[in-house]
């Protein structure tokens, strides 16, 4: 998303005001809550949920500017005794939101390759690194009844898995160091990796999405904004493959650049629906399953139409992202 930041990459027939926000969730809550923007980074659960409940305030642009894979970010307290996921039955779990995309995936890696029974499992919620909630989401009611509570000990998430008052933590990313604090996939890149080599899947955690009044206005601007996307990511894509001086901080950085053209055959970020449509149906799957929403739906159903060639548009509409 950097060259639509900084212009290098512009978007035809439309003038755009980027505001660049660090935290993920003050965007979701500020475009969930109150649509302060008029298309936005957005919780790919938060907006699926939102929609299969008929809630049609916002579209979504097959666009997805954040994927992680989750497997490497479950920590467990080495004095609970834990080491393998069904561990994990009839313990006590800590979660920033239970309806967060990450926890979503984690919920169902855990089910479906593990056999972890996750009606078991008392889960704790709020924020990781300081103490009550994590934001002010707007995502709907779960339909299925789970053992969540929330986080009223004045203490963090994190604070609370070294002292020992909860068995394991997921979604957790970057934990400050503690000896008792230790992912419970020891080797989580292998496992991620073999992961995505046999199913194909790469967790999405966020998609783009737009105001519905702004779209049905001037319909055209999803495949003009869509094309400046792809536009952007594939400049990223050529600094990443860049020689000479490289514009990362990371060494060895071409063995982790020649991996990844290994493993995702040259672009780990695809956007539309066809590439990612693994994933997408199992995000879906999950998500029905985990009581988030009500069915399975069509995956082409979540997204409006995005054509690459971008129709010509004389009068510039101004957007703010």
């Amino acid at each position: 998303m950097a060259a639509l930041r900084t212009g290098d990459v512009c978007i035809e027939g439309i003038d755009l005001n980027y505001v660049a926000i660090d935290s993920p969730r003050e965007i979701f809550d500020r475009m969930g809550g109150r649509q302060e923007f008029d298309l936005a980074e957005f919780s790919s659960s938060e907006f699926i949920s939102r929609f299969v409940r008929g809630d049609y305030s916002l579209v979504a642009l097959p666009v997805f500017p954040s994927r992680v894979f989750r497997h490497g970010h479950i920590y467990i307290n080495r004095r609970s005794g834990l080491k393998h996921p069904k561990d994990l039955e009839h313990r006590r779990v800590g979660v920033a939101l239970y309806t967060q995309t990450a926890a979503v995936w984690i919920r169902g890696h855990l089910a479906h390759q593990y056999g972890v029974d996750l009606s078991t499992i008392a889960w704790l919620e709020g924020a990781v690194e300081k103490s009550g909630p994590h934001g002010h989401p707007s995502a709907p009611p779960l339909l299925k009844s789970a053992a969540v509570e929330r986080n009223t000990s004045g203490r963090s998430l994190s604070e609370l898995l070294a002292a020992g008052d909860i068995d394991a933590l997921a979604g957790g990313r970057h934990l400050r160091p503690h000896p008792d604090l230790v992912p419970l996939f020891a080797n989580a890149k292998a496992v991620e990796r073999a992961f995505f080599l046999e199913t194909g899947i790469f967790p999405i955690m966020h998609l783009v999405a737009m105001r519905r009044d702004c779209y049905e206005r001037n319909p055209w601007i999803a495949s003009s904004l869509y094309q400046a996307f792809v536009a952007a990511k594939n400049r990223a894509l050529t600094q990443l493959h860049r020689r000479g001086a490289h514009p990362y901080m990371l060494p060895w950085v071409e063995h982790a650049v020649r991996e990844i053209d290994e493993v995702f055959g040259g672009d780990p970020w695809p956007y539309g629906i066809d590439a990612n449509r693994p994933t997408l149906e199992a995000l879906v799957q999950y998500m029905a399953e985990q009581g988030l929403i009500a069915r399975r739906v069509p995956i082409e159903s979540l997204f409006v139409p995005c054509r690459e060639d971008t129709p010509q548009n004389s009068r510039a509409k101004e957007v703010h992202a």
